[in-house]
């Protein structure tokens, strides 16, 4: 079965996808009749050395993103993973000859197909007296045996790209343009891991990998790599990429080593989330900085991709001061990003916590026997929640993403944390706001805002008082903020129901001579009985006010959960 893809044919998606380019990007031109992307401003670059890419499609943004002033001067793309035509890549080279530039030098990644072609347009262009020059880029640190075929040209291709752009916008000649840049592909290294396939449009994926294994050192085309090895840790999989690039034993390795300083390029192979790309060029920059090699530069991005597979490649270069300001020069490529031009390494990377206002010295004593209470108060609403996670998930993945006993669950593993620091505040103002703070900051998702907002809010009254009444107005406070900021009014089937129809029981307690335990177990009820009625409302308010009425068929487990907690505090309270 070949895969689905957004395309209006299989045969001109290259085109198509170019043409879109251009079309949202003034500096760029397509060169008619051919699938060359060439700046448009050609013409100033008279008396200067042009520099040609380009390749099979799919790799994008590489190659047409990083056209631009300091980059590229065009590119002579072919079909997906396939090597553009002789004919294009000749045609490219006579446009920007015949804009005036002193020579072109073509950029090629090492794969038969582009070496074959872009060096047969060479020699054409020769033969007819257009000084033409070639660099093969051949940066996979993969194989530790190198083949005859060489290293192949992987997303480092894309830091040549910029080196190369450099020097030829500050004139220098095309032959030491050549030697630079070459003698610069020998200080760089790329290695892949995926944890997935692609698939060319209109066929089927490339390779086919067990839900429990990435491919390591494969190639952009989905070209076979070193080895399987099962899945692990971000920690775990970078660490072992970075062990096999800078390993002395293999041929193809970066001459990393402590002292080294490098330009680290994170790379997405185009189906990897941002998440976590993140976590691994977090993990790459902390095992390099503990090997001691310093990170002068870092790109984290989509520079070079292999359609929609799920992986990513990372790319060493090592760099001393004048290779650094190259890498540094201004570009408007615009797939080239916009980096601050310092050292990661030896940056500061976090700032201290804003200091916490002082609170007014609470005279009840801790350990005292308010203070005991609230502690089983707690330890009984947080054993109810993590009984429940279980049932929560599973109500709530009929109306949202099935977390609410997670969420839930990790604000009760954040409380039972907090009591083992020590007793609680037993003045009851000073322990609701300790318990917003707590669940806004571990509790996560919006039930984490919501009963933040209710304990911040309820707290207030009782800062004055902390009698019957009092608390009956911390109930009222506390709903009120929760349908200010959260939207939400009773029958709307969220957690507010259960609330709600609690605290209008609790309004019996501002009556002179009210029961407490009486008049909370009334309030329990309610809420026990507003939560199963959610089943039967149709949700107003919440993720569930997407979805069909008709695929509400349990309660709301916000709600659910609400009235299990009202329930724990009943229940020691009456012991």
């Amino acid at each position: 079965m070949t895969s689905k893809k957004l395309i209006n044919s299989v045969a001109n998606c290259a085109d198509d996808a170019l043409a879109g380019l251009v079309a949202c990007n003034p500096n760029l031109q397509l060169l008619q009749g051919h699938r060359v992307v060439l700046r448009s401003d050609l013409d100033s670059l008279k008396g200067r050395v042009a520099l040609l890419s380009g390749g099979g499609s799919g790799h994008e943004p590489a190659h047409a993103g990083f056209i631009g002033k300091g980059m590229l001067t065009g590119v002579i793309a072919g079909a997906v993973f396939t090597s553009p035509a002789v004919g294009s890549i000749l045609a490219a080279i006579r446009a920007v000859a015949q804009a005036g530039t002193v020579g072109t030098l073509l950029i090629v990644k090492n794969y038969t197909g582009d070496r074959l072609n872009f060096g047969l347009a060479r020699e054409q262009a020769r033969a007819a007296g257009i000084p033409v020059e070639m660099v093969v880029i051949g940066d996979d640190s993969a194989f530790t045996v190198l083949k005859k075929a060489g290293r192949r040209g992987l997303c480092g291709t894309v830091l040549i790209h910029k080196v190369a752009g450099a020097l030829a916008e500050a004139g220098v000649g095309l032959e030491e343009i050549t030697e630079r840049v070459s003698m610069v592909t020998k200080a760089m290294g790329t290695l892949g891991v995926s944890l997935s396939s692609c698939s060319v449009p209109g066929s089927r994926p490339t390779f086919e990998l067990a839900a429990d294994e990435v491919e390591l050192g494969l190639g952009i085309h989905g070209e076979a790599g070193v080895r399987r090895i099962k899945i692990a840790t971000a920690d775990k999989i970078v660490t072992l990429m970075l062990d096999h690039m800078t390993n002395s034993s293999n041929v193809s390795h970066v001459p990393v080593k402590a002292g080294s300083s490098v330009v680290l390029m994170v790379n997405n192979l185009g189906g990897l989330s941002f998440l976590e790309l993140g976590i691994i060029a977090d993990a790459a920059v902390r095992s390099l900085e503990g090997r001691g090699v310093k990170i002068a530069r870092s790109f984290v991005g989509t520079f070079m991709s292999a359609l929609e597979m799920q992986g990513l490649s990372l790319t060493l270069l090592l760099v001393d001061e004048p290779l650094l300001k190259l890498i540094d020069a201004e570009t408007t490529a615009s797939a080239w990003p916009n980096t601050p031009r310092v050292s990661v390494t030896g940056r500061k990377r976090s700032r201290a916590a804003p200091t916490e206002p002082l609170e007014a010295r609470d005279s009840t004593p801790a350990g005292g026997v308010a203070s005991k209470k609230v502690v089983l108060v707690l330890e009984r609403v947080c054993s109810t929640l993590l009984g429940m996670e279980d049932h929560l998930n599973a109500l709530d993945r009929a109306a949202g993403d099935g977390d609410c006993g997670i969420t839930h669950s990790r604000a009760a593993k954040a409380i039972q944390g907090w009591l083992k620091e020590g007793p609680p505040p037993a003045r009851p103002a000073q322990l609701l706001s300790k318990l917003s703070m707590l669940l806004l900051e571990k509790m996560g998702g919006s039930s984490g805002a919501l009963y933040g907002l209710f304990l911040t809010a309820a707290a207030q009254p009782l800062k004055a008082k902390t009698d019957l009444p009092a608390w009956s107005a911390a109930m009222d406070a506390g709903l009120e903020a929760m349908q200010k900021y959260g939207k939400a009014a009773p029958g709307d089937r969220t957690m507010l129901d259960s609330l709600w129809a609690a605290g209008q029981e609790l309004q019996a307690w501002k009556s002179p001579g009210a029961d407490l335990l009486q008049i909370l177990t009334k309030a329990v009820k309610s809420a026990e009985a507003a939560a199963q009625a959610t089943k039967n409302m149709e949700a107003g308010a919440g993720r569930a006010s997407y979805i069909s009425s008709a695929r509400l068929d349990q309660p709301d487990p916000g709600a659910v959960a609400a009235a299990a907690i009202l329930r724990a505090i009943l229940e020691v309270l009456q012991s």
